[in-house]
């Protein structure tokens, strides 16, 4: 009855699993353990245990749902029971049907069920044809996924089973689970039966699969046929019905596509006149641009005809200042004296004769020592200049007379572009030149001629250029840029210069870096000669429209310009426009674009008048040093950072700033741990964006090392001759240690820097090495630039403070002792400290460490920067080696202390090995440590040397590590000799070299001669940990021996001793399993090794006999209970029952292979041929199997350790 019930009880728990009845299945798990049977509960116990089918947060998220109040709960009963009711009265009408239906299927299948029970009858009296069956080797074929009507059979008997069984709980959760059927009501079916569980199980045992067989081939032929004539019936309608529907799409589509070409007619119409009008609108524009562009040019030679011949002389020659105003009085004196005689038409013409050829002259000498222009200078008729005098005598005037001057000293171009200007107005104005004027000469007739001809030039190079430069190849269009530039220099109208300053920025679609470089610089000669207003109203608007441009190589041209054209317009366009495109280019997606941003603010920050956008700027600083690009950064850190200090001059605000990023970027990740008073809790557990963000920071800190050590040395208040070298000497220090005089930029390193670095060191876990690298290359950076004196007397004894040791504050003030000792750098409830940092609760007494926990923190977390980076200063490597003795030699020897903090120790040392400057002082400790008499030291040394292990090289381990670790394995004492396993394991684990795999099993083969307990599972534990990472040999060789360990009788009685041999035994197989093995090892080996350890089922662990018997399964193809049967052992219960819907039986996947194993005896290695094994199917079970393999090891080993 108990294997009767324990296969049913096995079949009600496989057809719950199949079909996802969680609630009902999680109920008899329940039940089971009540009534104790653990042994029926092991399969349910392992799937809802399984994280990967319930993860933790989805449990803890479902614990978390809110209950729902009385009040909604009965107006839901209410709304359910009224909806039940509607429900009962279509079920009852549905139910009329269905058996009128059954009726008629049950007289069809009368027949069927005949000669089905006539041969079930017939198997049931010859027992010689079950013999047969039961030792048949073919596997009844896949029925296929359940149908509804053997569901709701199956359902029915499944509720039956479990009322009688007693799992009244298990049974409600089943009704409510099983929503799409009455359960109380079995319609008459041949299914309906009492007991239906059991009668299904005995006919199962009294059938035979050939009967099985024919009647499923009858019940699917029947049905594919039924299928298929259907199927051809729906088809038919269907084809019908879609030629009637395409038919009407058909017309439909025919008329709708008349309406699109009649549409499309239309909007071409309308494009046609849009276009039209957009073009007069166009034209309409450049007219006003022109206009504006005109009247401007009208207002400067308004402004610059009162002294244009002082200023073309102010500019060339270099006379004295009071010279030129003299000069500027003379020829006022001479326009008086001009007016006065304007009635004597040939005395004025004489005299202005005169004047004007001697005016001409000095141009020509001006244009000759400048070769900017070489047409003389026209004057205007008497009328205007009779005017312009009058109007220049006002105050107005003479202001702008300074300023026109002040232009032309400035800018050597200005009188170029005023004569051109002068010489264009009547041009521009439509007016003809004036014929009766009497200072108009042939010269100057001549000079109007030649301008006209000029102009013409230019103006049908204009409109010449848009059309020529498509047509250009675009590797020769760069020999445009002269003639594009200079009709944008000389065109009178502004619009026509627009468009020819498009045509320049977009020149090239794509430009590559040269082709940048030559737009660039163009455009750069462009701003210089037509000066800031034209450069701000002509050249940045392009820059503006092509700031969201499509490419990149476009995005990045604008960028380029913000540096170079700012130098060419006024200062307040610099921090607010030009400004405004770098902060919107700094936001760019392309990598490019933004390093180009960076660049190019660099350059612009020079040329800020003040300092109003600093805080703006250190932003977008800030904002470009935590880019996701490491291009971007690099950038900034190289050129931005520097550009930054020197133009802005608020380098203890940077620094400030960033202390405080680095801080907060880790103190708002998530702790290691939840438990308060933990070490795990002030360890945080950083992100990808998190830990980048830092290390750009730490880098940062770096590159401003020179400015802070500058900045200490230009705020010195004591004079020194060491000092200007760039040193800090002993006797400045004395001086300073004084404190009577404040020194705020020497000590921020000492007194805010070094103490931020500690708190943050105290916040990363161990695996944040990289970041831990960071900050110890920053302190070596700072005892290479500041000095070995400072890094003797100031920066040693902080680090040492820190770590609990105890250190000389001479040289420190007695406001930095309050703050390294009593005051400290936070406060305990965890608020902000004086300095604007987030606090530590183990920190709030200052840097020594007051708990047991907070040593073990500062053991962890400090002692790693103070042996790398503080002693492993190059001035300081006898003092490291001294304290490394101390703390690994004496330390055990006199106080203990190692062996409190051994872990933290080790990972201390393990952190400084990844220097390898350092490696030699390590393994010179090291060998006292071997050496020593001590046991506990020579136990440190080989968890030491396990820690180390992955930093070395192969020269190293063979040289080092390997001899001494062969050393502590003959030691007698066995706790050294296990702690030597473990660390032979890690190198196994780390080197595939032959020589050193080859001494790993020569010391392995000396321990297993030992023949005790704890040397073989240590042994075999340490090498299952190197299965993944090490070679094939060593591979076989564990195999190997686990086979011969396992073949040899147990001496001990102990079912404990035997329990954790076993267990060792079946993790490794399971990692081996995992593995690449060869054909050969998995003959000879492995699944002789899984029957020896199964022939002693008390010692394994339920887990371990199940995963062994699926991995023998799967390499040969027969399960563990066909073994058994054949061979006449009782290890088990037969598993045809409970595999009734796993892989075994009627309903089962797989076929049984017909080789049986040998008998279970102590299993020899064969030495004739062996029985080929069947390639393994990878079934869910064996992936969940595998996925876990690492956790399980991990929770054995430490179990074991724990014990």
């Amino acid at each position: 009855m108990d294997v009767e019930r324990s296969s049913l009880c096995n079949c009600v728990v496989n057809f719950l699993l199949e079909e996802k009845y969680l609630l009902t299945a999680f109920e008899l798990l329940q039940e089971l353990l009540e009534d104790g049977r653990d042994d029926q509960a092991i399969r349910l116990r392992e799937f809802f245990s399984d994280s990967a089918q319930f993860p933790p947060n989805l449990i803890s998220r479902f614990n978390s749902l809110r209950v729902a109040d009385p009040q909604s709960l009965l107006e839901e009963k209410l709304a359910l029971e009224e909806k039940l009711a509607i429900s009962d009265y279509e079920l009852r009408l549905a139910q009329e049907d269905i058996t009128k239906l059954k009726t008629d299927i049950d007289k069809k299948i009368d027949l069927p069920k005949n000669n089905l029970n006539e041969s079930v009858a017939a198997d049931n009296v010859n027992h010689e044809t079950d013999f047969q069956w039961k030792k048949s080797d073919a596997c009844l074929s896949d029925l296929g996924p359940l149908k509804d009507n053997e569901r709701r059979d199956l359902n029915f008997a499944i509720k039956e089973y479990l009322l009688l069984a007693g799992y009244r709980l298990t049974t409600m959760t089943f009704y409510e689970e099983v929503t799409d059927q009455n359960l109380d009501v079995w319609d008459n079916t041949p299914a309906c039966v009492p007991d239906a569980l059991r009668h299904y199980y005995y006919q199962y045992l009294s059938s035979t699969s050939q009967a099985a067989e024919e009647k499923i081939a009858i019940l699917r032929e029947n049905e594919s046929l039924l299928k298929a004539n259907e199927s051809s019936k729906i088809e038919k309608e269907s084809l019908l019905k879609k030629k009637e529907v395409s038919n009407g799409q058909i017309s439909v589509l025919t008329k709708s596509l008349e309406v699109l070409h009649k549409e499309l007619k239309d909007r071409e119409n309308l494009v046609q006149d849009l276009r039209k009008a957009l073009e007069h609108q166009r034209k309409e524009l450049y007219d006003c641009r022109a206009e504006i562009a005109a009247l401007k040019m009208h207002i400067e030679v308004s402004r610059s005809l009162q002294n244009l011949v002082a200023t073309d002389v102010d500019v060339v020659q270099s006379q004295p200042f009071e010279k030129y105003k003299e000069e500027i009085k003379v020829l006022q004196m001479e326009i008086e004296r001009l007016k006065e005689k304007s009635t004597n038409a040939p005395d004025s013409v004489v005299s202005a004769y005169s004047e004007s050829m001697q005016t001409e002259e000095k141009v020509v000498e001006v244009d000759e020592n400048k070769t900017v222009i070489s047409h003389p200078v026209s004057l205007v008729k008497s009328e205007e200049a009779q005017s312009f005098a009058t109007r220049s005598f006002d105050d107005n005037s003479i202001k702008l007379t300074k300023d026109v001057l002040r232009e032309s000293m400035t800018n050597p171009s200005y009188e170029n572009n005023a004569l051109a200007n002068i010489q264009s107005i009547p041009k521009q104005n439509d007016e003809p030149p004036p014929e009766d004027s009497g200072l108009n000469l042939k010269s100057g007739s001549l000079s109007s001629e030649a301008d006209k001809a000029g102009l013409g030039t230019i103006h049908i190079l204009a409109d010449a250029l848009p059309k020529i430069v498509p047509y250009v190849l675009i590797n020769h269009r760069e020999e445009l840029l002269p003639l594009i530039m200079c009709a944008i220099e000389c065109h009178p109208d502004g619009s026509m210069r627009d468009s020819l300053t498009h045509t320049l920025f977009n020149l090239i679609k794509r430009p590559d870096e040269q082709q940048r470089k030559i737009i660039m610089d163009a455009c750069v000669t462009l701003a210089k000669n037509v000066g800031e207003m034209r450069t701000e109203m002509e050249l940045l608007p392009q820059c503006w429209e092509q700031i969201n441009h499509m490419y990149e190589e476009r995005r990045l041209l604008v960028a380029q310009s913000c540096g170079q054209l700012a130098e060419f317009v006024r200062p307040e366009i610099r921090d607010s426009l030009i400004l405004s495109i770098v902060q919107q280019l700094i936001e760019d997606a392309a990598t490019v674009v933004r390093e180009a941003a960076a660049r190019n603010l660099a350059m612009l920050l020079p040329l800020f008048r003040n300092l109003d956008k600093y805080f703006k700027v250190e932003d977008l600083m800030f904002q470009l040093t935590g880019d996701l690009s490491g291009v971007v950064v690099e950038t900034t850190l190289k050129e931005l950072v520097p550009a930054v200090i020197k133009w802005g001059n608020k380098l203890d605000h940077i620094l400030t700033v960033l202390l405080s990023n680095i801080l907060s970027s880790a103190q708002h990740c998530p702790a290691l741990s939840g438990v308060e008073g933990s070490m795990e809790s002030q360890l945080r557990v950083l992100g990808d964006r998190d830990h980048w963000k830092i290390e750009v920071l730490l880098r940062m800190l770096v590159e401003l090392l020179p400015f802070v050590r500058q900045n200490a040395i230009e705020t010195c208040p004591f004079s020194s001759a060491s000092l200007a070298r760039g040193a800090f000497p002993s006797t400045l220090l004395e001086l300073y240690a004084g404190g009577h005089v404040d020194w705020p930029a020497f000590e921020w390193m000492h007194a805010n820097c070094f103490p931020d670095l500690i708190l943050l060191a105290c916040m990363l876990p161990q695996k944040e090495d990289n970041l831990r690298n960071r900050v110890t290359k920053f302190l070596l950076a700072v005892s290479e630039q500041f000095g070995d004196s400072y890094l003797t007397y100031l920066m040693l004894p902080v680090f040492l403070v820190a770590v609990g040791d105890n250190a000389d504050l001479t040289y420190f003030p007695l406001t930095i002792h309050s703050r390294i000792k009593c005051k400290g750098f936070g406060i305990c409830d965890g608020t902000i400290s004086d300095h604007g940092m987030f606090s530590n609760p183990y920190l709030n007494a200052g840097l020594r460490p007051k708990t047991v926990v907070a040593e073990k923190l500062a053991t962890m977390c400090v002692l790693p920067l103070l042996l790398a980076g503080v002693l492993g200063s190059p001035s300081k490597r006898d003092q490291l080696e001294d304290y490394l003795r101390k703390l690994l030699v004496e330390g055990t020897m006199k106080e203990n202390h190692s062996l409190k903090h051994s872990a933290e120790i080790n990972y201390a040392v393990r952190f400084l090995c990844t220097f390898e400057e350092y490696h030699g002082v390590v393994f010179n400790i090291l060998w006292e440590m071997v050496v020593s008499s001590n046991s506990d030291m020579k136990i440190n040394a080989a968890n030491l040397l396990k820690v180390i292990v992955p930093y070395t090289d192969a020269k190293v381990a063979s040289t080092h590590v390997l001899p001494a670790l062969v050393t502590l394995g003959s030691e007698q004492d066995l706790d050294v000799k296990y702690a030597s396993i473990d660390a032979f394991g890690a190198v196994a684990q780390h080197f595939k070299n032959d020589t050193i795999v080859d001494k790993i099993r020569v010391q392995m083969d000396a321990f297993l001669e030992d023949g005790s307990q704890e040397a073989t599972v240590a042994v075999v534990r340490a090498l299952v940990v190197a299965v993944p990472q090490t070679t094939d040999r060593l591979r076989d060789y564990l195999l190997s021996k686990i086979f011969h360990l396992s073949a040899m009788p147990t001496s001990s009685t102990d079912l404990m001793h035997r329990r954790e041999r076993a267990n060792a035994f079946c993790e490794s197989i399971r990692a081996l399993d995992a593995s690449d093995l060869s054909v050969t090892s998995v003959q000879d080996f492995l699944l002789p090794a899984i029957q020896n350890l199964l022939k002693d089922p008390d010692a394994l662990d339920p887990a371990h006999k199940e995963a062994l018997e699926i991995i023998l399964k799967e390499r040969t193809g027969v399960s563990y209970d066909t073994i058994s049967k054949a061979t006449g052992a009782h290890l088990g219960i037969a598993s045809s029952v409970t595999s009734f819907f796993g892989e075994g039986g009627l309903l089962g996947k797989k076929e049984i292979a017909g080789l049986l194993p040998p008998p279970l005896e102590p299993v020899e290695p064969p030495a004739t041929n062996t029985v080929p094994s069947l390639p393994a199917e990878d079934t869910r079970f064996r992936r969940i199997m595998r996925r876990s393999l690492t956790d399980m090891l991990r929770g054995k080993t430490k179990t074991a350790e724990d014990k």
